[in-house]
């Protein structure tokens, strides 16, 4: 059983995925979706938060050059990043959506400077642009960005060609398709539902 597998039954047992394919989801952006992904209930499970931090430390392990430092996404990416920087001994930022409106007006709060090189850590890819925007901040004040890794994506088209445009590499530790999977061999869905789903997911 491989760690995609594993997390993507985690994030199943604690609802931090739910699907609905007759009642649909209203997202943030007001898009509607048969898929809800809240990967901050993984903060309230030891076991499970703990398995997402070493799954992320395997992913930087396997990278051509390593990091100098963690950079996590506000604000679901924050804890990650935490774990992670931890686990490999590394400084620690974290990036908002936007400059703060007082104070210094940081974007990017931590100690950093330009020519290190980071990782960004996210929850969640949907559209990709939080991500983005977010590595754009980062490489704004000199920072070299290597990647970003997510606990999860819905494969969106969308988002594969935004990181595609920002030539920038994404990987995540599960995704929908993962879901999907265990959803069928579990009975919790259907064949035919499992297509609804997927189309859903290509229509996007």
């Amino acid at each position: 059983m491989g760690v995609s597998h594993e997390i993507a039954r985690d994030l199943l047992n604690v609802k931090a995925v739910q699907i609905s394919p007759d009642n649909n989801f209203t997202w943030t952006s007001g898009m509607k979706s048969p898929i809800y992904c809240d990967n901050r209930l993984t903060m309230s499970y030891p076991g499970i938060r703990d398995k997402i931090a070493r799954a992320f430390v395997q992913l930087i392990e396997q990278m051509e050059w390593k990091p100098d430092m963690i950079a996590g996404c506000a604000t679901a990416g924050i804890p990650h990043a935490a774990w992670v920087a931890d686990k490999l001994s590394l400084p620690m930022v974290y990036v908002r959506a936007k400059p703060k409106g007082h104070g210094k007006e940081n974007q990017i709060e931590g100690r950093f400077e330009a020519g290190q090189r980071a990782v960004v850590i996210e929850d969640l890819i949907s559209t990709g642009s939080s991500s983005i925007e977010a590595v754009s901040a980062l490489e704004r004040e000199g920072v070299d960005v290597s990647g970003v890794l997510a606990i999860f994506t819905y494969g969106l088209k969308k988002a594969k060609q935004q990181f595609s445009n920002a030539r920038l590499t994404c990987q995540t530790i599960t995704d929908y398709d993962e879901i999907l999977k265990l959803l069928v061999e579990d009975g919790t869905i259907s064949i035919a539902e499992r297509q609804q789903l997927e189309e859903w997911r290509h229509k996007l």
